[in-house]
């Protein structure tokens, strides 16, 4: 066991077991929404696997530990801590970890520590990717590079619909990964259901994707699978509607010469600002939804392994 991994004596013994248990990042909270709603969608997000019969692990980097499972504490010192709390992907861990300073983990640092303590279904918002503008930027997230290394399987609504949804797919051919669509065969963009571009592949029920897992784990095929799960209907914005918005405030983020991990916060909080907080009840319904999904999937991969 890694010297610097902290695992709950309840996932721990859940792992030993093999029973299900599904990560969670820690970023969606930090970063991703403010509080008190941030706090609420942490809590109700644990319960949603719970429910469903997994055990929830949400990730952070606290005091120098790669922390595999939060107190309610843990959890509401994240949640208030907002800005304050270091963004922390697979790059910054040694650093965070080495001066002991509190960290949430990204979708990449998320995937690695997931991995290391032996967790195979990660559930998330949306995924990072290739940024517009790429070609003279080279913004391309790392959680593409990670989907190639850690053999865990991330359940999203999609990249962001702030990318590049074209080349993210296109990179992640490159790298190997399987993009599955669950129960779609188009590729959703994180508020909206749709996207224009097509997935390589369908699972419709989770004892489909904890096959696909399984066969590709068990053939020596290192590296994850993305899980892309459309937004409920009832709470998507459609593509048409949000596009607008997206490009102006991806221009004014250029205008404000925000770049590297600052981008997504800040164009998440820009599009909840211009959206009258549509966008962020729209976050929070698809983060609660592949969380739904992913302790089903991890409920069929800890049977089919069994």
């Amino acid at each position: 066991m890694n010297r610097y991994l902290e695992i709950t004596a309840e996932i721990e013994a859940a792992l030993v077991a093999n029973r299900p248990v599904v990560a969670l990042e820690s970023t969606i909270i930090a970063h991703g929404m403010p509080y008190p709603q941030n706090f609420a969608m942490a809590r109700d997000v644990e319960a949603i696997i719970r429910g469903v019969g997994a055990v929830p692990a949400t990730i952070a980097i606290i005091a120098g530990r790669l922390k595999v499972g939060l107190s309610g504490d843990e959890l509401k010192n994240l949640a208030e801590g907002g800005s304050a709390i270091t963004k922390v992907s697979v790059r910054d861990m040694p650093f965070v970890v080495a001066r002991k300073i509190a960290g949430a983990t990204t979708v990449a640092s998320t995937s690695r520590i997931a991995a290391m303590a032996g967790i195979h279904v990660f559930a998330t918002g949306g995924i990072g990717g290739v940024h517009r503008g790429a070609e003279y930027s080279f913004d391309v997230s790392a959680d593409l590079r990670e989907f190639a290394e850690s053999n865990v399987a991330v359940v999203t609504a999609g990249a962001k619909a702030i990318l590049d949804l074209a080349l993210t797919l296109e990179t992640l051919e490159t790298l190997g990964v399987p993009v599955v669509g669950f129960d779609t065969d188009e590729f959703p963009a994180f508020y909206s259901r749709t996207s224009g571009h097509s997935v390589p592949m369908r699972c419709d029920t989770a004892v489909e994707v904890a096959g696909l897992m399984h066969a590709k784990w068990s053939m020596g095929l290192k590296g994850g699978i993305v899980v892309a799960n459309p937004i409920p209907q009832a709470s998507e914005i459609p593509a048409g509607a949000i596009a607008a918005m997206i490009e102006a405030a991806v221009a004014e983020a250029k205008r404000q010469k925000i770049s590297g991990k600052n981008v997504t916060p800040f164009l998440l909080a820009k599009l909840a600002e211009v959206t009258g907080g549509h966008s962020l009840a729209a976050n929070v319904a698809l983060v609660k939804h592949n969380a739904h999904v992913a302790a089903e999937i991890a409920v069929a991969f800890s049977n089919n392994r069994k």
